[in-house]
């Protein structure tokens, strides 16, 4: 896993100003370090400057990149963020086709992957990637980014270059690309966030390469397009063989993603999702004569104040040490306390370039900063919810009935924070409505469903299209701050393809909700685990962390020259800290409640004095 940053222009001949051009995309690639730590290189071409900052996985002496292959005398130049997990098969695929490696890593596979099959390769990965190949013979830059938008790429083109990178700051070290925020940023920061739209940067002039989606950049400019897509149609097997096909899957999955030359671990939260990839990966690694190191999340004084909760029914900690006992692997549980946790929202900030889930975004940096001590590589059970239909929006009534994003239903508690006038000029309603409508119109219809699936096909969508995207984003920007990878092997897109498409009957066999994943899961885990009610990433209910964060956005609030009293309207933020906490009304999710906006608020204001943002309205 690894940072990318770089530059091209086929209509300019970079070959006089190769010396500052090598500093600049340097300067770029400096930016990701965290990325990837363990070594860096850059590339230079006529029209290209290339640059990559190395996390070492697979083949530590063999991968270094920029990576170049030759075919027909012409050269290509890879600059890749990813793993590949069908790499083996691939490259018997390619040495019957003729070609030679030198070497055991995916980068040379993917790389003489596209010299083989050209654009077309994206359709062969599976994986987590976004590459850039600087193709001489076709005069071109591809782009790429993998289906479910795992791994980030963002992009702006200025003067008729193309400038791209792993992150949004690399960016900003080009000449003349500065942080604005205009209308559609304001309206995705407090409309839409911690979200964000499929391909929007949220600053002026910056985006993202969609989930799915490949580019061509040339002589005429930028052409993106889509690569893959979920589609709908009629589940041909019965939910005994369902269940089957989900156990191999499952197997395969995580054992194709357990490849890794440095430690790897799981996450372990002792909730049925994680128990699944622990289980399987404790397996592999006993037939392999290893043990699995494991590692579970908790928080300063909730073993005191935890209280259960319709979106939090129980404390993970018994259950997350049962699991481990069981599959006998070497388990640690990491404490995050009080300060540290608020310490981490600014840094969350500097790790994602803008503001995300408040404490759930920086209790995660804070735990893979101590994961990254003994480990390079983890698993987790991310996205199970989203594809199994797990979370309570599947199930509510409110979601069938409503004309919104069913993971954030009441947008007036945010949007009631800002200056009347702001609010005006926004109509933040009106855009989360066009976002949504836009949403529902993308749904894969399948034809003669009746009105009830159809709706859980639109939920089910949504769910996977954003919500699922929020948290593989939040995965990897605070993981690959430190230098962590985290693989996700519920969003294999096999998986995905077929759990979407299997009758909701299936997933919620007999009123069980997510009843597909855990009767599959019978052969691998207890029973009492295996039927544990749903509980998610776990959060603080220590009162001294909401005292901190209040005090913090107090401070800010008597402080005329904090930015954020440019966009807020301060009675409002002042009834906000005055009011008595609701952790069971979440305005995001299942996790981001009062606190949770206090934080947020921080966030906000933070980001805008860092980076200087200037706001155009």
């Amino acid at each position: 896993m690894c940072g990318i940053a770089g530059f091209c222009d086929y209509n300019d001949d970079f070959t006089e100003e190769a010396p500052y051009l090598g500093r600049l995309v340097r300067r770029m690639s400096n930016t990701l370090r965290h990325r990837g730590p363990d070594e860096d290189g850059i590339f230079l071409s006529h029209h290209a400057a290339f640059a990559h900052q190395r996390l070492a996985v697979v083949d530590i002496k063999g991968g270094k990149q920029p990576m170049v292959a030759y075919r027909g005398g012409y050269r290509c130049t890879i600059v890749y963020n990813g793993e590949l997990y069908n790499s083996s098969e691939l490259r018997k695929e390619l040495e019957t086709a003729g070609y030679i490696f030198e070497t055991d890593s995916d980068t040379e596979v993917l790389l003489k992957c596209y010299l083989h099959y050209g654009p077309d390769c994206a359709e062969k990965l599976n994986g987590i990637f976004a590459f850039a190949i600087d193709d001489e013979r076709q005069g071109c830059c591809f782009l790429c980014r993998d289906r479910f938008g795992v791994k980030p790429l963002f992009y702006t083109i200025s003067g008729g270059r193309l400038i791209f990178g792993s992150e949004i700051k690399a960016l900003f070290e080009y000449p003349g690309i500065t942080p604005i925020i205009d209308r559609q940023g304001l309206c995705e920061v407090f409309g839409i966030g911690p979200a964000r739209t499929a391909g929007v940067g949220v600053f002026k002039g910056i985006h993202e390469l969609k989930p799915g989606e490949s580019a061509v950049f040339d002589r005429d400019g930028l052409h993106t397009y889509t690569y893959f897509k979920l589609e709908s149609y009629e589940h041909p097997d019965s939910y005994e063989e369902t269940v089957r096909h989900v156990r191999d899957l499952m197997e395969d999955t995580v054992k194709r993603q357990l490849i890794s030359d440095v430690p790897l671990c799981t996450f372990l939260s002792g909730g049925l999702d994680s128990s699944v990839i622990t289980a399987l990966a404790a397996k592999e690694y006993k037939n392999a004569g290893k043990k699995l190191s494991t590692y579970a999340f908790d928080f300063a004084g909730n073993e005191r104040y935890f209280r259960p909760n319709d979106y939090q029914p129980d404390a993970d900690q018994p259950w997350s040490k049962k699991m481990a006992k069981y599959c006998g692997t070497d388990h640690e549980v990491l404490i995050c306390g009080n300060v540290s946790q608020a310490d981490c929202l600014y840094d969350a900030v500097d790790a994602k370039d803008l503001p995300g889930m408040a404490d759930v975004d920086s209790s995660l940096l804070y735990f893979c900063r101590l994961v990254k001590q003994k480990h390079v590589v983890a698993l987790c059970g991310e996205c199970a919810d989203e594809v199994f239909g797990g979370y309570p929006w599947f199930h509510k009534k409110e979601a069938f009935e409503g004309h919104c994003f069913p993971w954030s239903p009441d947008l007036t508690v945010r949007t009631h924070l800002l200056k009347r006038s702001i609010r005006s000029a926004l109509k933040v309603e009106d855009y989360v409505n066009r976002r949504y409508e836009e949403s529902i119109a993308e749904v894969p219809a399948l034809e003669g469903e009746n009105p009830q699936e159809k709706r859980r096909r639109e939920i089910s969508w949504l769910n996977i299209r954003w919500f699922m995207s929020t948290l593989l984003d939040r995965k990897d920007r605070m993981s690959m701050a430190s230098g962590l990878e985290v693989r996700v092997p519920y969003a294999d897109h096999r998986l995905v393809e077929y759990v979407f498409n299997a009758p909701w009957s299936f997933k919620c066999h007999n009123g069980v909700v997510k009843s597909l994943l855990r009767d599959a899961a019978e052969p691998w885990i207890p029973d009492d685990i295996r039927m544990r009610k749903k509980s998610p990433y776990p959060k603080t209910h220590n009162p001294a962390y909401e005292a901190i964060v209040r005090k913090r956005l107090g401070d800010i609030m008597k402080d005329s020259s904090e930015p954020i009293h440019t966009l807020v309207d301060e009675g409002e933020v002042h009834k906000l800290m005055e009011s008595k906490s609701d952790y069971g009304k979440p305005w995001f999710g299942q996790l981001m409640a009062g606190p949770q906006m206090m934080a947020y608020l921080i966030e906000i204001n933070y980001w805008l004095k860092k980076y200087e943002i200037r706001t155009e309205l």
